[in-house]
C-alpha cells in the first residue's frame, strides 16, 4: 500500500516537472516581465534570496515542501545550519505557514520551537520524492527540482502549474503525520518502551509474549499499545504501523522467523 502511494506521489511530481518544462518552452519568447515561469540561478545565495523575497511578500499563506537534501555545494555555502529556518521568521504575522518534510529531514528542534508561539509553523511528515518548493498565497511558487539537465530552479506564476503543485501538496498534507507526534520519538526524548512496543507490533508476536518480554502484565502492555496509538494519532494497530513507518520509527532489523505470529486480528 505504501509503495502504491509513493508511486502516485512520484507521478504527481513528474507531472509538476513536465508542466514546468512545457511552460518554460511556451513562454520562452516572452520578455522577462511577461514570463510566467522564470529561471533562477542555482547557486545557494540566489536560491536563498529568491525564497526570502517571496516569503516577505506573503500576505495569507506559505506552503513549503522540504524533501530534498542540500547538495555539497549548498552545505558549503550555508551561513549556518539554521539559515533556511530563519527565513520563516521574516514572514508577516498572521500568515499561515505549513511545512511538509520527510522523516530524514525533520528538524526536531524547529518543531519544538513552534510550541507556544502565537503564529506557529504547522509541520507534517511524509515519505515524498525529492523536491524543494515554496508556494506563496497560491499565486507564486519557487520550485527546486532535479531534471534531465540537472537542477532547475524556477519562480512559477503559471496558473496550471500552481494548481497542480497545490493539489500535490494538499494530497500529501492530508495524509501526512503531524510532526509534533514524532518529537517524543527523537534521540533525546523518546521512551525506550515506545520502541519496544513498536518492535513487538512489527514482529507480530502475541500480546502475551510481548508483555512477558517487557516484564509487564498483559493489561499493562495493552495500555502501552493504546498510548502509542494515541501518540501516533492511529485508530488501529495497522494504522499505527503505517504512521510509524512514515516517521521512520520502525526497527531496521526484521523479526526472526521462528517467532509466533499474532493469533487474532489487530484492533
Amino acid at each position: 500500500m505504501l509503495d502504491r502511494r509513493e508511486d502516485k506521489l512520484e507521478l504527481a511530481l513528474l507531472e509538476v516537472q513536465a508542466l514546468i518544462e512545457s511552460s518554460v518552452a511556451m513562454h520562452r519568447a516572452h520578455t522577462a516581465q511577461e514570463q510566467l515561469i522564470a529561471s533562477v540561478a542555482g547557486e545557494y545565495g540566489a536560491v536563498l534570496e529568491t525564497a526570502q523575497n517571496l516569503i516577505n511578500g506573503a500576505t495569507r499563506s506559505i506552503d513549503i515542501v522540504h524533501a530534498r537534501r542540500p547538495s555539497a555545494a549548498d552545505q558549503a555555502a550555508r551561513r549556518s545550519d539554521r539559515a533556511e529556518r530563519e527565513l520563516l521568521r521574516t514572514a508577516a504575522d498572521g500568515v499561515a505557514i505549513r511545512l511538509l518534510t520527510t522523516p530524514a529531514l525533520l528538524d526536531v528542534d524547529f518543531v519544538r520551537e513552534q510550541f507556544g508561539r502565537e503564529w506557529p509553523v504547522a509541520v507534517r511528515v511524509a515519505r515524498i520524492p525529492p523536491l524543494q518548493a515554496l508556494t506563496v498565497d497560491g499565486v507564486a511558487a519557487f520550485v527546486v527540482a532535479e531534471s534531465a539537465v540537472g537542477r532547475r530552479c524556477s519562480v512559477v506564476r503559471e496558473p496550471e502549474v500552481l494548481r497542480t503543485l497545490q493539489a500535490f501538496f494538499q494530497s500529501v498534507w492530508s495524509d501526512a503525520t503531524p510532526a509534533g507526534d514524532s518529537t517524543a520519538f527523537d534521540g533525546r526524548g523518546r521512551p525506550a518502551l515506545v520502541h519496544r512496543v513498536l518492535a513487538a507490533l512489527e514482529s507480530g508476536v502475541t500480546d502475551e509474549i510481548a508483555a512477558r518480554e517487557n516484564a509487564v502484565s498483559v493489561r499493562t502492555y495493552r495500555r502501552h499499545v493504546a498510548e502509542v496509538m494515541a501518540y501516533l494519532g492511529a485508530s488501529s494497530r495497522f494504522q499505527a504501523g503505517v504512521r510509524a513507518a512514515e516517521l521512520g520509527l520502525l526497527p531496521a532489523s526484521r523479526p526472526s522467523p521462528d517467532r509466533p505470529s499474532r493469533g487474532r486480528p489487530d484492533s
